[in-house]
């Protein structure tokens, strides 16, 4: 009896009718899919699911898919997308992901994501040159709202994503790489819908 009055303390919220152990999601960056008349257009796809296993631990699995012609490195500004500095062609990932979230204090959670991405490489007129595989990393620090009794939700935050391996890259691809770092701050815009 003592047992299970400690671990109703323990995990407060769990009994509560607004707590969502399930939740499926995506990215706001699936906006960019939207934009008119961009031969660099990112055909980006996301989709999250994500269980909570407790108040303060969520796992989720992630499948995305893009299309990039830009190097990876390149920070957003004036450099991004600029003449003469993205590839001699286009990449595609395909991505499952695997992630872990902590939350601390209210929404505030930090974040850690492991993209295996599957690549496929077209020169520019998108005949493919080659397979690769970029293992990234992805941290991010941001906060969850809550709306609509805790069934929608959305997190913007500030990531950094990582690649420690990346593998089979074309050389033409290699060349426009090489002056831009192995990392990427970017934003992270999340949202969801939780259900049980």
């Amino acid at each position: 009896m003592m047992a299970s009055t400690f671990q109703i303390k323990a995990e407060p919220g769990l009994k509560d009718n607004n707590f969502k152990r399930f939740y499926i999601g995506s990215s706001l960056y699936m906006l960019g899919n939207f934009i008119p008349n961009d031969k660099n257009r990112p055909e980006y796809v996301q989709l999250n699911f994500g269980y909570r296993v407790t108040t303060k631990d969520v796992v989720s699995v992630e499948f995305k898919r893009s299309v990039y012609a830009w190097p990876i490195g390149i920070p957003f500004g004036p450099s991004f997308d600029g003449p003469g500095l993205n590839y001699p062609g286009r990449a595609r990932i395909l991505a499952p992901t695997v992630g872990y979230q902590r939350f601390w204090w209210k929404g505030a959670y930090t974040s850690v994501y492991a993209l295996n991405a599957f690549e496929k490489y077209m020169d520019e007129n998108k005949k493919k040159i080659g397979n690769g595989y970029t293992l990234y990393v992805n941290f991010h620090v941001g906060y969850q709202f809550k709306f609509f009794k805790n069934r929608i939700f959305f997190e913007p935050a500030i990531g950094v994503s990582y690649w420690p391996i990346r593998t089979n890259v074309p050389e033409s691809f290699k060349k426009v790489e090489e002056k831009w770092p192995n990392y990427f701050i970017q934003p992270g815009l999340h949202f969801g819908y939780n259900f049980n």
